[in-house]
């Protein structure tokens, strides 16, 4: 059973990614919480590594839409990225609420 601690934590790793994406830093909510909460809870570490994992990848993909921009092929990819990432976010979070693990997708696991 997980206690709502937990839960809670776990929806703050995949939130907290909001307060900084918009200066490309939305790794570091996860990272804090990662960093604080990660080993007093499996359950928080696994989604707290998950969304760090998630915001590293897709920062990957933010920097290569907007060098793309050039070709004006990243226009479109910067909008698709920026609207899949709230979308992804808000279900990985529903998710840790309801006490079930998530996986993000098109994820490169740097960190497990």
């Amino acid at each position: 059973m997980i206690s709502q601690w937990e839960r809670n934590w776990a929806v703050a790793a995949h939130l907290t990614s909001f307060v900084a994406a918009y200066v490309a830093l939305g790794f570091l909510g996860p990272l804090v919480v990662l960093l604080v909460q990660g080993d007093k809870s499996p359950y928080v570490r696994s989604h707290a590594v998950e969304a760090l994992n998630f915001n590293l990848t897709w920062l990957i993909y933010i920097l290569v839409s907007a060098v793309l921009v050039v070709v004006l092929v990243g226009l479109a990819l910067l909008a698709v990225v920026g609207v899949a990432y709230v979308v992804l976010v808000i279900v990985a979070s529903v998710a840790a609420s309801d006490g079930r693990t998530y996986r993000y997708p098109l994820t490169i696991r740097f960190i497990s």
